[in-house]
């Protein structure tokens, strides 16, 4: 089933399970946000301007501020922050939970997947960003996790998947 909602959503890993963990003044997480970077561009000049973040730390937080980037210069750009339940940065670092406040607060509209935490409110939430979008960017090292059942998932949703290798 081919969703047909001009929007793009993305999937990657969190910071724990990239190999600079939170140095991201390393090379290969630079490297990173640049193919973000050119990716969203690509999908903004291919006719989209709906964005939908799931808001973890890592991927995720690089996805939303080269959006907010991006839409320093195309005003048309939307922000969306699907958050998979109310208290997500709960146990976080207080620089973390910073950041993701301010980038909350920097997104048009926020969607609640649910009130209380859940095993299953990261699937709904990623499900959600999924059968929202037409298009997936997904920073994907290859490795077992939630990342790849939601590459799966958007694969087998029939949306365009844009794939970037994460060392």
């Amino acid at each position: 089933m081919e969703n047909s909602r001009p929007s793009c959503t993305f999937t990657g890993h969190r910071e724990e399970k990239l190999p600079w963990r939170g140095d991201e003044a390393d090379p290969r997480c630079l490297r990173l946000k640049e193919l973000i970077a050119d990716s969203l561009e690509t999908v903004y000049h291919s006719g989209i301007n709906h964005f939908i973040c799931g808001m973890a730390t890592g991927c995720d937080m690089y996805f939303c501020e080269a959006v907010i980037e991006l839409r320093s210069s195309h005003e048309d750009i939307t922000l969306e922050a699907a958050i998979p339940w109310e208290g997500q940065a709960q146990g976080w670092s207080a620089p973390l939970k910073k950041r993701y406040a301010r980038l909350v607060a920097d997104c048009d509209f926020y969607t609640l997947v649910q009130k209380d935490y859940t095993p299953d409110c990261l699937m709904r939430r990623n499900r959600y960003m999924v059968d929202s979008s037409s298009v997936i960017i997904a920073a994907f090292s290859g490795r077992p996790g939630g990342t790849m059942s939601t590459l799966l998932y958007a694969v087998r949703s029939g949306l365009e998947v844009i794939e970037l290798p994460v060392p």
